[in-house]
């Protein structure tokens, strides 16, 4: 059956077409012969309370030199799309906020908009993975800085970062009597002023920090754990990591069976998992990555099993 299907995302022509899973995701959308339509955030607006978007008809291609063409925009009602998918990159900012709220108007009107706006804007990816706290190491989430302090010195080995942080950007690692402590929780916290987490360090952050893709609750048996620079508290790949696909554990699939039901729960269809050595760090719900890295090596048809999980969805309506 034909289908609709827009995105809202940033600027195509910017990004990278080797490892975008955005791109991944619209090549899965088109082989099914569903139609695409191209959208950014200045490309919704409300009128008379209904959501509506100037889109430009898509197609995608899998040619590095030649990966897309858009067609001449129309003004629509966002209604009109069976499927939206929100991949818009951080930061979440209020202007992310406002888009979600426009794509609900669509939700609420029949449109499946993946993952679910509410869900969007409710689990802070870093704070979500405390629901879970069975699968979390030790941690302490406080603007209060003598708080952070106290954990600091309990712990001895820490990692400080903010709860809206990407990419590895702004995380610390204060070892026992670093002198830099103060000024350190000062920044983050903005003087007391701003939330973060501080969380004990793991050495296994040596081994990778994996990332793990769940499609409608179920774990993708593969992950790409990406493995820190010589030298480096980070492995994320923006923080020059470098990956490395690699089955998941038991521990990790008894994370992912933790977490599962409550994703299908939230409407949350595409996350992505960190696990550092046994234990959760974050739930990624934004716009998730590394499918291209997994689906190259190993060849599971990650993006086409999430279209089979949309299709019933949109089914079920």
């Amino acid at each position: 059956m034909s289908r609709n299907i827009g995105v809202v995302m940033d600027p195509i022509e910017s990004i990278n077409y080797k490892k975008d899973t955005t791109l991944a995701l619209l090549w899965a959308a088109q082989d099914r012969g569903w139609s695409l339509f191209y959208m950014q955030q200045q490309d919704l607006y409300l009128d008379a309370g209904i959501a509506r978007g100037s889109m430009q008809p898509l197609v995608v291609r899998e040619d590095p030199d030649n990966y897309y063409s858009v067609g001449a925009a129309e003004d629509r009602d966002l209604r009109d799309l069976d499927v939206i998918f929100m991949r818009k990159d951080p930061p979440f900012d209020m202007e992310f906020v406002y888009t979600t709220q426009l794509l609900e108007n669509a939700e609420q009107r029949g449109s499946l908009v993946v993952n679910r706006c509410a869900s969007l804007r409710d689990c802070n990816e870093k704070l979500f993975a405390t629901q879970f706290p069975q699968c979390c190491p030790t941690l302490v989430v406080s603007r209060d800085i003598q708080r952070l302090r106290d954990f600091h010195r309990a712990q001895g080995d820490v990692i400080f970062k903010p709860l809206d942080g990407m990419g590895g950007s702004s995380i610390f690692r204060v070892k026992e009597n670093d002198a830099n402590v103060s000024v350190i929780l000062e920044t983050l916290t903005q003087q007391g002023k701003q939330t973060i987490m501080g969380q004990i360090y793991l050495p296994d952050i040596s081994a990778g920090d994996k990332r793990i893709l769940m499609v409608n609750g179920e774990a993708v048996p593969y992950c790409l754990a990406r493995v820190p620079l010589a030298g480096e508290n980070r492995g994320n790949l923006a923080a020059g990591g470098t990956g490395r696909v690699q089955p998941l554990s038991d521990r990790d699939h008894w994370i992912a069976a933790q977490i599962g039901p409550t994703l299908r729960e939230k409407g949350l269809w595409f996350v992505g998992l960190d696990v550092i050595g046994d234990y959760l760090t974050e739930i990624n719900v934004t716009s998730p990555t590394c499918l291209r890295e997994i689906e190259r090596e190993q060849a599971p048809k990650i993006a086409h099993q999430l279209m089979d999980c949309i299709d019933v969805q949109i089914n079920s309506r």
